[in-house]
């Protein structure tokens, strides 16, 4: 006598044996790996609530200082002496006036504007080239090369503010503008060369072959093809070298001697000393110095941004 599997032969599937019950709790099984992982699947896990919740409290803390600072310099001197924490209304600009004209904020702000942004276009010029040649480079001098790029990373440039002041002073330097963005600009070539060198040696070399090609020179297939390309590379090395020039107050205190070429950290240093109880002016000469820093970063952050995506959907 044989044994005939149920539903063989009968007209009947063998899922019409199985209870409602199994198929469905096989099906959310199927779907989420188990019972209920179709309802678990949408919500977020207990620790990443936690982690979002203490970074958003981090940078709500983290903006107190600074809308303190906003809010004060829009205030009086007597309005803070009164009332510190009170609201600033009506707007006052007098603070803003005493600290452009009166504090001399309008010449340091020019001076900080004209050194730091020579040495950034400088040191990001040099650095590009260098990468560039360093990337491609197949001779072992290259890498020679490359290792003493990368041995000025290891040296902090305000260990040899010594040494500087002594070239500055026999190349007639001294309280020159132009030589505290020499200055500024080879000391950031280094980094600018290991960021850029990095993201040269990421594009395909087919690129520049199909541009030979085409017709095009070396400087062509740099300058138009290969530059672009690394945008994101240019916008972080040009963020990262423009803050600590713009917020430097070593170097243009030891090889400036006019206050009328000062930068803004050292401006607003001798405009506290001369201004310590006008609070609200002070505050104003902070914010001066403070809101370009946050508009760059703002902007950098979305060519960054766009650069990458850019590059991704290419």
């Amino acid at each position: 006598m044989s044994v005939v599997p149920a539903g063989i032969g009968t007209g009947r599937r063998l899922s019409d044996d199985v209870p409602d019950e199994l198929e469905v709790g096989s099906e959310g099984k199927g779907r989420g790996g188990r019972g209920d992982g179709g309802r678990r699947s949408g919500q977020r896990p207990v620790g990443g609530v936690t982690a979002s919740l203490l970074l958003w409290g981090y940078a709500a803390l983290a903006l107190v200082p600074l809308l303190l600072m906003l809010t004060s310099s829009f205030r009086t001197n007597a309005e803070l002496i009164t009332d510190p924490l009170g609201a600033p209304w009506p707007l006052s600009f007098a603070s803003y006036r005493e600290a452009w004209t009166v504090g001399n904020f309008a010449s340091y702000f020019l001076n900080s504007l004209l050194v730091t942004c020579g040495a950034v276009v400088l040191s990001t010029a040099v650095a590009t080239m260098a990468a560039y040649a360093l990337a491609r480079g197949r001779s072992r001098i290259f890498r020679w090369l490359e290792a003493l790029f990368l041995s000025g990373l290891m040296l902090p440039i305000h260990l040899a503010i010594l040494p500087i002041f002594f070239l500055f002073d026999g190349m007639g330097l001294i309280d020159s503008r132009l030589g505290l963005a020499l200055m500024y600009g080879a000391s950031g070539v280094p980094f600018s060369v290991f960021v850029l060198t990095t993201f040269f040696r990421q594009l395909p070399e087919e690129l520049e072959e199909a541009a030979q090609l085409d017709g095009a020179s070396t400087w062509q297939t740099f300058a138009l093809i290969m530059v672009p390309m690394v945008r994101p590379a240019l916008a972080t090395v040009a963020v990262f070298r423009f803050v600590p020039i713009w917020n430097d107050f070593l170097f243009p205190l030891v090889l400036l001697r006019d206050e009328a070429k000062y930068t803004l950290p050292v401006g607003l240093t001798t405009f506290f000393g001369e201004n310590a109880t006008n609070y609200s002016a002070v505050f104003a000469g902070l914010v001066i110095t403070t809101v370009p820093l946050i508009v760059l970063f703002l902007i950098a952050t979305k060519q960054i941004v766009a650069g990458l995506t850019a590059g991704m959907t290419k």
